[in-house]
C-alpha cells in the first residue's frame, strides 16, 4: 500500500496545532474583549480561567509522559482532536463561570494532546519513511493557529451580527472543518520496535547543576509566556489610546510565531542553542516591559511582535537541547521542565488578574514577570560557565 506524501503527514499536524491550540486554547485570548463588556467577566475571573487551562495542560503533560505504547498515544491523540471541538462548543452554552472553567481545564488537556502526543507521532512517522526529523515547519501551525483564531474572532464580530456566542459557534465550526484532515491525514502508527536513542551519543552529559539552572530558566520562561499569552488584548485595551486595537496585536502575535520555529532554528546553527536562548529571553523581556513605559501604538505593535517571535522559540529551542543534550532519556528530562513551567502558567495569570482587579491596570504584573524574566536570563548566561559535559564511566 503506498504511503501518504510526508506533506500530507506535516499538514495533518499543522491543523491539528491549529484546531486544538488555535482554536480551543487561544482564541480564548482576542474572545475575552468581547466577553467581558457582555456577560461581565472580571479580569480575576479571567485570569482563574486562564489558570484552569494550564493546569489541564500540565495534567495532559504529566499523563503523556507516561505512556510508551505508540497505538495508545494515537488513541489519545485523536480523542484530543474530538475533544478540542466539544470544549470549543462548551463555551457559549451557559455564562457559568463553572461551565467556562471545565471548558478551560479540558481544552489544556486537548492542547497537551495536539501538541506533545502529535508532534511525537508525526516525528516517528517521518523517522520511520526515512525523512528528515526536523519539525520547524509543523510548529508553524502554532503561530498560524494564533493567527487564524484572531482572524476568525474580529470576522465574527465585524461582518455579522454575532454576539459572543456566535463567535464561539463559528470557531466550533471552523473547529470541525479542521478536524478532518488532522484526523485523516496522519496515519496510524506502525507496530513494531519502539525507536530508541543511540546510546553512542549519551556517553557524555551536562552536570546536574547545568540542568537546575535550565529549569529555573524555564520556570520563569512559564511566568512571561502566559502573562503575554492571556492578556495581551486586555493590556493594549486598557491604553486611551489603543481601544479598540487589541485584536489587531493579538493578529500580529500570531502572524510573527508561524516563521518564528524555523528562524531560531537557523541561528541556532550558527550561534548554538544556549546563545540563541539568551537572545530570545532578552528580547521577550524587552516586549514585556515596552506597555508599561509607554502607551502607543508603536509600542504596542513592537511588544505584540516581539512576544509573537520568542514564546514557541524559547519553547523549541528548550526542548530541542534537552533532546541534543540528553539522546538517552529526553522524555524525562522534557517533563521535569515542563512540571515547572506549567506551574507558572497556572499561578501567573491568577496573580497577574487578581492584581489588573485590585489596581486597574497591568503595570505591577508586567514588572513583576519582567523582573523574572531577568532572572531566567541570568540562569542562562550562568549556564555558559559550567562544562557542556561530563563524562560518564
Amino acid at each position: 500500500m503506498m504511503q501518504p506524501r510526508a506533506g500530507l503527514v506535516l499538514a495533518s499536524g499543522i491543523c491539528a496545532l491549529v484546531l486544538t491550540m488555535g482554536v480551543a486554547r487561544f482564541a480564548y485570548t482576542p474572545m475575552l474583549a468581547y466577553m467581558q463588556p457582555q456577560t461581565g467577566m472580571g479580569d480575576a475571573l479571567a485570569g482563574w480561567l486562564a489558570g484552569w487551562n494550564y493546569l489541564g495542560y500540565l495534567s495532559g503533560v504529566l499523563l503523556i509522559t507516561r505512556m510508551k505504547d505508540l497505538m495508545l498515544k494515537d488513541r489519545l491523540y485523536r480523542i484530543s482532536l474530538l475533544l478540542a471541538v466539544l470544549t470549543t462548543a462548551m463555551m457559549p452554552l451557559a455564562e457559568s463561570a463553572l461551565v467556562w472553567g471545565l471548558s478551560r481545564y479540558l481544552a489544556g488537556l486537548c492542547t497537551a494532546g495536539g501538541l506533545m502526543l502529535g508532534s511525537g507521532l508525526i516525528l516517528n512517522w517521518l523517522i520511520r519513511h526515512g525523512h528528515r526529523s526536523e519539525l520547524g515547519l509543523h510548529f508553524s501551525g502554532v503561530g498560524l493557529g494564533i493567527l487564524c483564531g484572531g482572524l476568525l474572532v474580529e470576522l465574527a464580530a465585524q461582518y455579522t451580527a454575532a454576539d459572543w456566542r456566535g463567535q464561539w459557534w463559528l470557531l466550533t465550526g471552523v473547529g470541525l472543518v479542521l478536524l478532518i484532515p488532522a484526523w485523516w491525514w496522519l496515519p496510524r502508527p506502525n507496530r513494531g520496535i519502539a525507536l530508541r536513542a543511540d546510546a553512542a551519543h549519551a556517553q557524555g552529559e551536562p552536570a546536574p547543576l547545568w540542568l537546575w539552572l535550565l529549569q529555573a530558566a524555564y520556570l520563569c520562561a512559564g511566568f512571561g509566556y502566559v502573562i503575554n499569552a492571556t492578556f495581551t488584548v486586555l493590556i493594549t485595551e486598557q491604553q486611551p489610546a489603543l481601544d479598540g486595537q487589541g485584536g489587531l496585536m493579538w493578529l500580529l502575535v500570531g502572524l510573527a510565531a508561524v516563521p518564528a520555529p524555523l528562524l531560531w532554528d537557523r541561528l541556532a546553527r550558527r550561534w548554538g542553542y544556549l546563545r540563541s536562548l539568551q537572545l530570545a529571553y532578552l528580547l521577550q523581556l524587552i516586549g514585556i516591559l515596552l506597555p508599561v513605559f509607554s502607551g502607543s501604538l508603536t509600542t504596542a505593535i513592537s511588544s505584540a511582535l516581539l512576544f509573537g517571535v520568542t514564546f514557541i522559540g524559547i519553547v523549541s529551542l528548550v526542548l530541542t537541547m534537552v533532546g541534543v543534550r540528553y539522546p538517552a532519556h529526553p522524555a524525562q528530562i522534557m517533563a521535569r521542565l515542563t512540571v515547572g513551567y506549567g506551574l507558572a502558567q497556572i499561578i501567573a495569570p491568577v496573580v497577574a488578574g487578581e492584581l489588573a482587579e485590585l489596581t486597574g491596570r497591568f503595570d505591577e504584573s508586567l514588572l513583576m514577570v519582567g523582573a523574572i524574566m531577568g532572572l531566567g536570563l541570568l540562569c542562562l548566561f550562568a549556564m555558559e560557565r559550567i562544562p557542556a559535559q561530563v563524562q560518564t564511566h
